[in-house]
């Protein structure tokens, strides 16, 4: 019997790869519901292709273009954030794929693990806000996160088989970005064109500008703290830019295990949704004397401060990581919209984290206050700025 999926941000790059990747697996997978924030023609393309029972589409006004589009298909569509959250929580699925981008994706991760289904997790942002009640959620309901970024299903794959008890360490790869080379001196003249060129990965433009900062290898750090259980100081970070080692795991005798493969999300996509199997693949494959060499070093902290910023949250816990990762989000997007420079992305993030009121268990309402006090805090220093 096919596995049933529920995939959320359908028509963003992960979505796309996830349908991809389900289409060369032949039938083995079947598109139950899908959701899109706005992209109306992409949507409908798939909803017309995959056959849905129901759509979801954040914009109310691209949802009537929707509906109008899918008149007569018997395919429901749902509008706006609630309707997001509605699809999460439906139980007639066996995995929820969760692709969105942001603090937005915190809460569908939760709904559908109350639900009792099974999370394939790409939007790391939602252990970051949120790990604690999450991993209380999988405890209560015995369901299962399955992580699709490309280091942490490294590490899951590299832990298959081993005792956590025997791991000493964890090591994060990175690229280093676009600016891994670059001159810190010249960080104030970044062009948006230029932190998205990224050199080796296809992804949003959200996700390319974390690359460029590095704030992704701190929200990474964070994610797998939550999903292995390892303090900070056992995760490390290591710039690896040819991005063929996903990461690695170090064993208490000093053996070390690393994932390698093409720098191509669809390879920890279909591990999460076949898991516990390989199945056959026909994308490109790891070719070693065409790569010619995996070179290593450390972050610059100076030129990444970013990563600086996401260990901090980490050990000081509470509200932090919520902080930081809605601030860099209201950042992120302020930058990709010229106004403000690059240089103060960083900046302001430190900002929010130290004016903020601290609190050290946050509940679902708390970190709710507390996102939009983020958010009000950026928007405020932007228009301070401009």
């Amino acid at each position: 019997m096919a596995k049933r999926i529920s995939i959320l941000g359908s028509t963003g790059s992960i979505g796309r790869n996830t349908l991809n990747v389900i289409d060369s697996l032949q039938g083995a997978i079947e598109v139950i519901y899908i959701t899109a924030r706005k992209n109306v023609d992409l949507l409908v393309q798939q909803a017309l292709k995959y056959r849905p029972s129901a759509v979801g589409i954040i914009d109310k006004e691209a949802a009537k273009i929707v509906e109008n589009r899918l008149a007569g298909e018997q395919i429901s569509v749902l509008a706006g954030r609630s309707g997001l959250l509605d699809i999460a929580a439906r139980d007639d699925v066996d995995i929820m794929f969760n692709g969105l981008v942001g603090s937005s994706g915190m809460e569908p991760t939760l709904s559908a693990l109350h639900a009792g289904v099974d999370v394939a997790l790409s939007n790391k942002e939602s252990l970051v806000m949120a790990g604690d009640l999450i991993n209380t959620e999988k405890l209560k309901t015995g369901t299962t996160l399955f992580p699709v970024d490309s280091e942490h299903s490294a590490i899951w794959q590299c832990l298959v088989g081993e005792k956590l008890d025997d791991v000493r360490r964890i090591i994060l790869t990175g690229s280093g970005g676009p600016f891994r080379a670059r001159d810190v001196n010249t960080f104030s003249d970044v062009t948006v064109e230029e932190a998205l060129n990224h050199p080796n990965w296809d992804m949003g433009n959200k996700i390319t500008i974390d690359s460029a900062t590095m704030m992704n290898k701190g929200l990474e750090v964070i994610e797998a703290h939550w999903l292995f259980g390892l303090e900070p100081n056992l995760i490390d970070i290591v710039v690896h830019p040819q991005s063929i080692i996903h990461s690695m795991v170090e064993f208490v005798d000093g053996s070390v295990k690393a994932q390698l493969g093409v720098p191509d999300m669809k390879i920890p996509i279909q591990y999460a949704l076949t898991y516990p199997d390989h199945y056959p693949a026909d994308w490109e494959a790891l070719d070693l004397p065409a790569v010619g060499e995996l070179t290593f070093e450390k972050p610059n902290l100076e030129k990444f401060p970013c990563i600086r910023l996401a260990y901090s949250a980490l050990e000081k816990g509470g509200t932090c990581p919520v902080v930081l990762n809605v601030a860099n989000d209201e950042v992120v997007a302020a930058f990709l919209n010229d106004h403000i420079p690059f240089t103060q992305i960083p900046q302001l993030i430190e900002e929010a984290l130290d004016q903020h009121e601290w609190l050290e268990n946050p509940d679902l309402d708390t970190i709710s206050a507390i996102s939009q006090w983020t958010t009000n805090y950026i928007h405020d220093q932007i228009a301070a700025i401009s």
